[in-house]
């Protein structure tokens, strides 16, 4: 107990400084975490893919993104533990009990761990890398899934296996691995309570976790923890659906971050947002008749919300879907896809994605000495234009096309152009914005009555139009190859 209380005070082992929140804290087992060879890989691969070919500055990493993940999603849970014990002492006298206290302790560091590991399955180039056709054919191959777990059992985390692998797959497999190496015990803390609220899993918790779950509940619903049709069995599942949507969910500590982070690093302004403006107005929110706990937000806070949102919007629009970037994208994507046509290579990247012995030799420098040598001997190559920055030729840029409309206005552009259709690629990019408006049951608007002061809770297309302005986009951009000559002009590269 006198753990719980030290840390909730703040009794840190170590402080990170960090460029975008300044000086983070840590505790001893999650310095253990951070210190092991699978999360230091993390140091090796960049948060934004080859985005630093237009940004020159964006050469951060899925290391400290990591890092600030675990700070922002500690704010989030800790702002509105500070709420909601700020406001009942509006109206009685709230003191923490030693079980609530560890209570509270124990999700906190739950959240924590989940955040700082909810990316360490990333291989080189993060998303891009999964992207890579030849890439996606080895994440797929049958029995890929239980060379990965050999000898080790993971009906713990996923009740099948699954048919073909994401990063987040390889998340679960590295906090395993990561966790198993560290002294959880000493921190009080169940693996299977930090992975089972990262994606693609499927946890039973603890009974520690389950103990403190319905300690939670109690403190946060009060009267309303025994009324409804929420059941004993129930409350864990709410719990760690709770935390699962701090870590990962339409307003997370990951989106919180990255945006902050990537507009940074980008020297854009279009990314930011008021964070301590966003916490502040974060509530808990729940519902026993449905049941229902999750995320609120306040009336006053709906300015910031919608800060958060535009921002991400910006940010797809002019910074992640940027045309320049999306051409390199797609040229990164063909530079991995020829290095796998080397059989030492292919062999070696097939070994470190089934054995976490060899994981951790998968970061970017591995293929980017792989991009050098190709280059070396084949100029006329991807991977040439990757290691010297040749881009792809910019055509022209249309929304939210079909795969038909897609296909119709590419061979519009080649004959209008001159060019053989095979000559003009195209690079697209989905953004995501409808779980935001009414069929988004994550977050709700906390309205308080002005008179008698009783809560309610709404939906936020019920409260605010904002958000209805916004739907699900795709962006898509025409190009052809570096050495393709458009007729009637100079080859650029000659």
């Amino acid at each position: 107990m006198r753990r719980a209380v030290n840390d909730l005070l703040g009794a840190y082992d170590k402080l990170i400084m960090d460029p975008v929140h300044g000086g983070i804290p840590l505790y001893r087992h999650e310095i253990q975490v951070i210190d092991h060879p699978l999360f230091q890989r993390l140091r090796n691969i960049c948060q934004n893919d080859i985005l630093s070919l237009v940004f020159p500055g964006a050469t951060h990493s899925r290391f400290l993104h990591s890092i600030g993940v675990m700070h922002v999603g500690t704010r989030m849970f800790r702002s509105m533990i500070d709420a909601y014990l700020r406001e009942r002492q509006l109206s009685e006298q709230t003191d923490l009990s030693l079980s609530q206290l560890d209570a509270i302790d124990y999700l906190a560091k739950t959240i924590r761990l989940g955040c700082l590991l909810h990316d360490s399955g990333h291989s080189s180039f993060s998303h891009q890398f999964t992207q890579a056709r030849r890439i996606r054919e080895l994440m797929s191959r049958p029995g890929r899934f239980t060379d990965l777990w050999r000898g080790v059992d993971y009906s713990a985390y996923h009740r099948e296996e699954p048919g073909e692998l994401e990063h987040e797959h390889y998340s679960v497999r590295v906090a395993h691995e990561v966790l198993s190496a560290v002294d959880l015990a000493g921190a009080g803390l169940d693996a299977r309570d930090v992975i089972g609220i990262m994606e693609t899993t499927d946890v039973q918790p603890s009974d520690t976790f389950c103990r403190h779950a319905r300690t939670f509940w109690g403190f946060i619903a009060g009267e309303d923890a025994v009324s409804g049709s929420l059941l004993g069995e129930n409350i864990p599942r709410l719990v760690m659906d709770l935390l699962s949507s701090i870590v990962s969910g339409e307003i997370d500590a990951d989106r919180a971050d990255y945006m902050l982070r990537d507009g940074f690093h980008s020297s854009v302004t279009i990314g930011g947002f008021n964070l301590d403006h966003l916490l502040s107005n974060l509530r808990f929110g729940w519902d026993a008749s449905e049941p229902w706990l999750g995320l609120a937000i306040t009336q006053k806070g709906l300015g910031a919300l919608e800060d958060f949102v535009y921002s991400r919007h910006q940010m797809y629009r002019k910074v992640y879907a940027h045309k320049t970037a999306l051409g390199f994208d797609w040229l990164l994507r063909e530079a991995i896809n020829e290095v796998l046509e080397d059989s030492d290579s292919f062999d070696w990247v097939d070994t470190c994605l089934s054995d976490m012995q060899y994981f951790a030799e998968l970061t970017d420098n591995f293929f980017w000495e792989a991009f050098r040598k190709v280059a070396r001997k084949h100029p006329e190559s991807f991977s040439f234009c990757i290691v010297n920055r040749i881009k792809l030729n910019h055509l022209d840029t249309r929304e939210n096309l079909t795969p038909d409309g897609i296909a119709n206005h590419r061979a519009w552009l080649a004959k209008e152009l001159g060019l053989n259709p095979a000559h003009v690629v195209t690079c697209s990019m989905r953004a995501r914005f409808s779980n935001i408006q009414d069929n988004f049951n994550g977050i709700k608007v906390l309205v308080r009555d002005p008179i008698n002061r009783a809560r309610s809770l709404k939906r936020i297309t019920g409260v605010s139009a904002f958000f209805s302005k916004f739907s699900d986009g795709t962006i898509t951009h025409f190009y052809t190859r570096p050495d393709v000559t458009i007729a009637g002009e100079a080859n650029p590269n000659e």
